[in-house]
């Protein structure tokens, strides 16, 4: 949503501008500039992508048009599901939540925290990191070990598709000035024309640039950023349940347990001790 705002005040204040200036709206629309310079910027995108970079890309680019996912109320969902296992297993067992975590979305326990089952990255790692806590004593250290590599390869993996957006950004400009000097070389073979139809052409072949830069820096930049945000979202969802976990193994109560987890939160999506509590105790 912010991204769209960012882009409704790009334009008012570009084109608000150049028309107070004195400008002609219709001087800057040339249809066959832009194709040529999205055209080929997405062209070569296309190239340097493999078909699984691809489909990253057009899978996680809409989320920088989107709210954030996790909010206050979806972390708080987070901790009191944690806590809801983590307590489970220890009244009854850690054999007890295996039923559990073999299938989540029958689970009673799962069953009240819809968001979060609906995100299967974070529900997996969960699981994951629970079966292993289940099948045997797991040494904290290893167990951090094994959480930080795939928190990691979860950030690495996430970073690429942003990375090749941020390229594309990149290439525009270059892209204006090749549609620019493909209007000049145009011009170049027309100078016997008169000076009004040759400060139409030259006009014309500027705004080859022009669209190039607006495009890279204006509209096409904001999208990565958008996604690394997301994407710094995710990551602190997984350490905060990497944190519940080991405070667990390490031999902490739930209720102890799930403040490590909230203490890693950022500020403003994190809910207080006494929001948790509450939620923890209306849950039960």
């Amino acid at each position: 949503m912010m991204v769209i705002i960012g882009w409704v005040v790009v334009m008012a204040a570009v084109f608000g501008g150049f028309v107070i200036s004195g400008g002609h709206i219709g001087a800057l629309v040339h249809p066959v500039k832009l194709m040529m310079i999205v055209g080929a910027a997405v062209g070569a995108f296309i190239a340097g992508c493999t078909p699984a970079t691809l489909k990253a890309v057009l899978r996680s680019a809409p989320g920088a048009f989107k709210g954030p996912k996790y909010t206050k109320a979806m972390n708080t969902d987070i901790l009191c599901l944690l806590y809801d296992l983590l307590n489970k297993a220890r009244k009854e067992g850690m054999i007890a939540i295996e039923a559990e975590i073999e299938n989540p979305e029958g689970s009673a326990i799962f069953g009240k925290y819809p968001n979060v089952v609906a995100d299967h990255h974070l529900i997996e790692f969960i699981c994951d990191y629970l079966r292993m806590m289940v099948s045997g004593s797991m040494d904290p250290n290893d167990l951090e070990d094994l959480m930080n590599a795939e928190i990691e390869t979860h950030h690495q993996e996430g970073h690429l598709p942003i990375s090749m957006m941020t390229k594309l950004g990149d290439s525009m400009p270059a892209f204006g000035i090749v549609a620019a000097v493909m209007g000049i070389v145009i011009t170049m073979g027309s100078l016997n024309e008169p000076p009004e139809v040759l400060g139409h052409m030259i006009g014309a072949a500027l705004v080859g640039a022009f669209v190039g830069i607006l495009f890279g820096y204006a509209i096409v930049g904001p999208i990565p950023s958008g996604m690394e945000q997301k994407l710094t979202e995710s990551s602190k969802a997984f350490e905060c349940v990497k944190e519940v976990l080991l405070a667990s193994l390490s031999g902490a109560s739930p209720a102890v347990a799930v403040e490590y987890g909230r203490k890693v939160l950022f500020y403003d999506v994190r809910p207080s001790f006494q929001e948790l509590e509450a939620a923890i105790k209306g849950q039960r």
